[in-house]
């Protein structure tokens, strides 16, 4: 394996790393259930079965290009980053065929700042998880899009560049989540499950991975 390279660790760090709280918040998993009586689900969505995990499109990158000019041309200044995260995002990485985006604004509690105008260039709000970092989650379809919105700070938005960068670099953890995705959604289909049971499948080898990325940023035996 190779580490992180110096540019790497910048892309992930921010000015608020200099909180030790915060630096903490990015290693400890927020792993807490939907809160009793409560959905994340807006406007009658239902969780996915589609499960379908392919190999490699060059033309992702692109893709996220023209939807990245979408958001900001909607948002202009109020899109504070715009990251391509997700296993799309990873040259050489086997993935299902939707591209993830991290879209982080000042407050993502703040609906009215964002979501009418994402609306209009055809981002539906389907998730709203305000006990899980506030996040809302957006589908496009045509391309297919998942595009995650949280606020300034979020540790989650934080870890998934952590992700991403480690995967870029680190070709034996690569193939070892792309075997483990493969797996996972060959028995999650067989079985007619959810998306959920799909990435609980996959939660043991990423957190492996993430342990490994940790460390190599820093991140850890913080006191």
């Amino acid at each position: 394996m190779t580490d992180m390279t110096d540019s790497d660790v910048d892309t992930v760090r921010s000015e608020r790393w200099s909180s030790a709280a915060f630096r903490k918040a990015i290693v400890v998993f927020d792993d807490m259930p939907t809160p009793q009586g409560e959905s994340p689900f807006v406007g009658g969505m239902e969780p996915r079965r589609d499960i379908a995990v392919v190999p490699y499109d060059p033309a992702w990158p692109t893709v996220f290009e023209r939807l990245r000019e979408r958001i900001v041309g909607v948002l202009g200044f109020r899109a504070l980053a715009i990251e391509h995260i997700g296993s799309t995002s990873v040259p050489g990485l086997a993935a299902k065929p939707v591209i993830d985006i991290d879209l982080t604004i000042a407050d993502s509690e703040e609906e009215q700042t964002h979501v009418p105008e994402l609306g209009r260039v055809g981002f539906r709000l389907v998730i709203r998880e305000p006990w899980w970092y506030e996040h809302r989650m957006f589908r496009l379809d045509d391309p297919a899009c998942n595009l995650h919105g949280w606020s300034v700070g979020s540790p989650e938005a934080a870890r998934h560049l952590i992700f991403r960068n480690w995967l870029r670099h680190n070709p034996e953890d690569r193939n070892l989540y792309i075997a483990v995705k493969q797996e996972a959604a060959k028995y999650t289909t067989a079985e007619g499950g959810l998306m959920s049971e799909y990435n609980q499948r996959k939660q043991d080898t990423i957190r492996e991975i993430y342990a490994r990325a940790f460390m190599a940023a820093g991140l850890v035996d913080i006191d």
